[in-house]
């Protein structure tokens, strides 16, 4: 099994820093089913190319599979599994590149960050059916991610043309990435074109997808088909993946936003939801708000729109989830390689105005306080019930901002969505009609010592109200 990543970036041997492993020497690393090892057959300024051997005992394999798989005696010894890129390729390219796949390089910080000439080949990729239909596949799934792909059929048997290609391909892939990425692509990339991974995949899986493919992954075009391609079809894994992957892209649930009666696609809810809570926070900035705090940021669609408003000076973000909070940065592009790659006055003017942060809002957290405006943007449905005390203590009763505005579904107009079973979001624990929110409102408001203005989003349906509701808490 073979992975080769040359470059041309001139001196090309700072591949090797990029790597962690020096050209001039051959490293082996044991696994559990075999054995890595990484040599440079290439190595001057013009080019440099790493190459990945991995060497698979199937003997040792078997012994290493979990309890309970079946038994179909000799095809356990006799298969693809040490010559074509599998999960077992990525398990690897986890283990052996662990830091290069954090985009950390201390002799070269800013290349680590740096879009670099790259080209990746991959001798025999598995991509059911092959052919036509593989190369298609593939073209789908790299191209959208800034490759160009080359991807060339294996023939069944070279002295025997008359039986045809096989179902793996010859696959090089060309272009300008950031070394990081391109390795995180691939560990998530080959387990999904291979569709048989090696080992039990627990409810655990679904985070090393989300930390080796959140920052691409959500926005992909194909994004619901890796997703479970890599998931092996364990369809409540692949649900959870993929609603963890809306949150950091900001979408909800398709249903959120019906066709119009003309045919007309609408404009997306989540995008009128955005511009509703920016209008409240132009309003307040006109009254002398200079500071805001976006509790549960998800991907910071919402930061980073704000951040483009200069009233604004000081900016934050909060989620609950370390992988909201990672792609929040990189979206606003202040996580560390970002910042390593910005030149010292704009690296010093954003750590000046905007912080993102972990931490829940229903636990105190000093870093919550001091703002003049807190947004609470499709959250509160999230939690427990019997949580809602704690939000209402830890924001309204302890960190006090000058406003917080609050949306959230209305379930009164789940009726017009024909197709909707349930709520609108699998994570939802509750929807409130217009009644309970009203109500909720209004006692939070009277604990608080806060006045509230309740307002619609989206459409209005006279008999049902609009599909979001907004409350508008100021301090009194």
């Amino acid at each position: 099994m073979l992975l080769t990543v040359s470059t041309t970036h001139r001196p090309a041997t700072d591949l090797g820093y990029l790597l962690f492993k020096h050209p001039d020497r051959v490293q082996e690393f044991e696994q559990s089913f075999g054995t890595a090892t990484v040599f440079y057959p290439e190595a001057d300024d013009e080019r440099c190319t790493a190459a990945l051997v991995l060497d698979v005992d199937p003997v040792r394999l078997v012994r290493s599979r979990p309890q309970g798989t079946p038994d179909f005696s000799l095809a356990q010894y006799v298969n693809d599994r040490p010559y074509a890129a599998s999960s077992l390729l990525a398990v690897a390219i986890r283990r052996v590149f662990s830091t290069a796949r954090t985009g950390r390089c201390d002799a070269r910080p800013e290349l680590a960050a740096t879009p670099i000439p790259l080209e990746v080949r991959l001798p025999a990729v598995p991509c059911r059916p092959g052919g036509e239909a593989g190369r298609a596949l593939l073209r789908r799934i790299f191209e959208p991610l800034g490759w160009q792909v080359d991807a060339r059929d294996v023939p069944l048997d070279a002295t025997l043309p008359g039986w045809g290609p096989s179902r793996y391909l010859d696959l090089t892939l060309r272009g300008r990435v950031v070394l990081a990425d391109a390795l995180n692509q691939l560990h998530v990339l080959l387990p999904a074109l291979d569709q048989a991974k090696h080992y039990w995949q627990a409810p655990d899986e679904v985070d090393k997808l989300l930390r080796s493919g959140g920052s691409w992954l959500a926005t992909h075009p194909e994004r619901d088909l890796i997703t479970r391609r890599y998931l092996g079809r364990r369809r409540a894994l692949a649900r959870e993946a993929l609603t963890r992957l809306d949150e950091l892209d900001g979408r909800l649930d398709e249903l959120d936003a019906p066709v119009e009666p003309d045919g007309t696609p609408p404009r997306p809810l989540n995008q009128l939801r955005r511009e509703a809570v920016l209008g409240v926070l132009d309003e307040l900035a006109a009254a002398g708000a200079t500071s805001v705090v976006d509790l549960g940021c998800g991907g910071g669609q919402l930061l980073a729109d704000v951040l483009a408003r200069p009233a604004y000076a000081v900016v934050a973000g909060a989620d609950v989830s370390a992988v909201g909070v990672l792609a929040t940065q990189r979206r606003l592009r202040i996580d560390e390689r970002s910042l390593r790659r910005t030149p010292d006055r704009q690296a010093e003017a954003l750590r000046a105005r905007i912080s993102v942060f972990q931490a829940s809002v229903t636990y105190t957290d000093e870093r919550f306080a001091g703002y003049d405006a807190a947004v609470l943007m499709e959250v509160v449905e999230h939690l427990d019930p019997e949580r809602l005390p704690a939000l209402e203590r830890v924001v309204f009763g302890e960190a006090r901002p000058g406003a917080v505005v609050v949306t959230t579904p209305n379930a009164d107009y789940n009726v017009r969505y024909p197709d909707l079973t349930g709520f609108r979001h699998p994570d939802h624990r509750f929807e409130w009609s217009r009644a309970e929110f009203a109500a909720w409102c209004d006692g939070v408001a009277a604990r608080t010592g806060y006045t509230v203005d309740r307002r619609w989003v989206g459409e209005v349906d006279p008999e049902l109200g609009a599909p979001t509701q907004m409350g508008v808490f100021r301090r009194g």
